[in-house]
């Protein structure tokens, strides 16, 4: 009996426990505003033992990024559409066992209220990529902020 209860307690416990790339706020909230001009946050930990090499973020359609806080070791390149909208991010670098990093940036929400599904996407330094995207909720759950 108090196997079982231990057992379905670690697995209730374990999807909040574990860490994912995600992107949130500034203040860390998942709910921001629509129309405001919001800073967000994406928090990228490294969960294998080895060290990330890259982390790729695809923008939201309607969300318009305006500026980028510099990071240290890192380079950044931004791919943007014919409007001239920010559609990608790639940050290379290293972000070691047991580390983590955070990327800072600045973005206009659409004006109407919705979810903001961020796509992240994060290469080791084997090759191995861990997709952050909701393809497969259960292994790599994208992140979402709410506007409301």
């Amino acid at each position: 009996m108090f196997r079982s209860v231990l057992n379905l307690l670690t697995a209730a416990l374990l999807p909040v426990a574990a860490a994912h790339a995600t992107v949130r706020t500034e203040t860390g909230l998942s709910e921001s505003k629509p129309g405001v001009t919001e800073t967000y946050r994406l928090n990228v930990p490294t969960e294998k033992e080895i060290s990330t090499t890259q982390i790729r973020l695809v923008v939201p359609a309607g969300v318009s990024v305006t500026r980028f806080q510099v990071t240290p070791g890192f380079t950044r390149t931004v791919t943007k559409n014919a409007d001239g909208l920010v559609t990608e991010v790639v940050w290379k670098g290293r972000v070691a066992p047991m580390e983590y990093a955070r990327f800072s940036f600045q973005a206009r929400n659409p004006a109407a209220p919705g979810d903001l599904t961020w796509k992240i996407y994060q290469t080791y330094s084997d090759g191995s990529v861990a997709a952050w995207d909701g393809q497969d909720p259960e292994r790599g759950p994208a992140s979402v902020v709410t506007l409301k």
